[in-house]
């Protein structure tokens, strides 16, 4: 929940809805290749007593949907009643956390080109299935092609949930022998994804199951974890409604996690940077994910442009980013900026989201 708290005054301090909107920067970042569908990515960013927060909802999101999204960037501005998280070990805070480079659909002679921007790292993430089982013989070529270069690399797969249960087994058998660490939501129900991964045990099929799709609301890892539908949660901050939420539901599922994007700006994956810091490592998580296991989290190299100048930020520097606060380039925020009618268009999509949120949450600012 949100509070009221007495006590916090100064420039950052916010006093309703119509502050929030007054200090919003809504920005276009143009993305170097098409991911989830999309060439352009629009974001929210503003300021608050603890620094810059990032909301940052797809435009196909509703405002039950979005506004944990709103939720997850008050708190991360310090507008939110949470209290500061501790380091993840006494006197010796995390500075830095590992990341995967992410691969796209696209041509096999894109392969080098595209991960050659992420610099040297040691975890892949491909997407797979952009257009359902159709997408098999180009995924499988693109992988191949990959497999050929980076012999040694560490390989994830994500389908987006883009099979049925029949396909997801199809693409199964075809790409056990990658040497995958795991196979994240092939299928879209937390139901099929358990039967799917029956029917792997059933057939001897080495293949880890992770859900992240399944995973949107604080509810989800549990039923997840009820029915052993995968081994790996995904979870990103924005979706769960904030970095306090998010770790108290790692912490109550119990399975092995890996903090991931929601596309965003270097704004929004410092507060990813800051969940995957403290992440429990139990002998489960050691033994899929390894000792520190890579976050999806590199993401920035998928745009054009980001919030601040190209050699800051989030930008992976051998395979990691820094746990840090961001601070937006001024003049990016004049560069990126949307036309006067898009910004009105998310003025009113975070008054419908805070009035979503007061009505079921009593939420009011700090003061």
């Amino acid at each position: 929940m949100i509070a009221s708290e007495s006590g916090v005054h100064g420039s950052a301090g916010l006093d309703s809805v119509g502050d929030l909107v007054d200090r919003m920067h809504v920005l276009r970042l143009p993305m170097v290749t098409r991911f989830r569908g999309i060439t352009e990515r629009e974001i929210v960013v503003f300021e608050g007593p603890a620094g810059w927060a990032e909301f940052s909802p797809f435009l196909e999101y509703g405002t039950a949907e979005a506004s944990r999204w709103l939720r997850a960037a008050l708190e991360f501005a310090g507008l939110g009643a949470s209290a500061p998280l501790s380091p993840a070990a006494p006197n010796a805070p995390v500075r830095s956390v590992a990341v995967n480079a992410t691969l796209p659909a696209c041509a096999p002679g894109e392969v080098e080109p595209i991960l050659a921007r992420y610099g040297r790292v040691g975890t892949v993430k491909a997407k797979v299935a952009e257009h359902g089982i159709d997408s098999l013989p180009a995924d499988r070529e693109r992988l191949q092609e990959f497999r050929r270069l980076f012999p040694d690399t560490t390989l994830r797969l994500d389908a987006n949930a883009g099979y049925s249960r029949t396909d997801a087994l199809r693409a199964c058998n075809e790409f056990a022998g990658l040497g995958l660490q795991y196979f994240e939501q092939p299928v879209a129900a937390v139901e099929e994804l358990a039967r799917l991964r029956e029917d792997l045990d059933a057939r001897g099929l080495p293949i880890v199951l992770a859900a992240d799709e399944s995973i949107r609301k604080a509810e989800d890892p549990m039923r997840v974890a009820e029915l052993g539908a995968a081994e790996v949660i995904i979870v990103k901050v924005q979706p769960l409604g904030g970095v306090a939420a998010a770790r108290s539901i790692i912490e109550a599922c119990g399975l092995p996690a890996v903090v991931s994007s929601a596309l965003e700006s270097s704004v929004g994956l410092a507060a990813g940077a800051e969940l995957a810091a403290q992440l429990p490592h139990t002998a489960r998580s050691r033994e899929i994910l390894g000792a520190s296991p890579a976050c999806g989290l590199g993401t920035v190299r998928l745009f054009g442009a980001d919030v601040v100048a190209d050699d800051a930020g989030m930008r992976p520097v051998d395979g990691e980013i820094p746990v840090t606060r961001i601070v937006p380039d001024p003049d990016r925020l004049q560069e990126l900026a949307v036309d006067p009618g898009r910004f009105e268009w998310w003025a009113d999509r975070v008054r419908q989201c805070w009035a979503y949120l007061r009505s079921r949450e009593a939420v009011t600012l700090r003061r």
